[in-house]
């Protein structure tokens, strides 16, 4: 079974930056993808960013558009997520996630049920 790794989190103040890294252990969303979801305290999880891996298309939340660049290394199977600009609302848990299946660029994933792999999370917290 394909094991996703994701790491980078951490603690930073507002207004800084930082990179979220996921390593999958196969080239098993090659066909598909791979997105960020995140679930804050008290909060429900949340979709973040998605790429589809042929092409790298990227789509993203309104919550972090402008602010959060995803790419990811071919070579590698890893995705990552640069963060910037952050906020104290950015503070949660951070999940990567992978999807097996291709999608049409116009009807991205945005809901957890439709991926099949899941990391464990890494931190955020970004203080005021």
């Amino acid at each position: 079974q394909v094991q996703l790794v994701e790491s980078g989190g951490g603690l930073v103040q507002t207004g800084g930056s930082l990179r979220l890294s996921c390593a999958a252990s196969a080239r098993t969303f090659s066909n598909g993808g791979m997105a960020w979801f995140r679930q804050a305290p008290g909060k429900e999880r949340e979709f973040v960013a998605a790429i589809r891996w042929s092409g790298g298309n990227t789509a993203y939340a309104a919550s972090v558009k402008g602010r959060f660049t995803l790419s990811r290394d071919n070579t590698k199977n890893t995705m990552y997520l640069q963060m910037n600009s952050l906020e104290p609302e950015d503070t949660a848990i951070y999940y990567c996630a992978g999807k097996i299946r291709r999608w049409i660029l116009t009807n991205w994933p945005t809901s957890e049920d439709e991926y099949d792999s899941w990391g464990q999370g890494t931190h955020v917290t970004v203080s005021s």
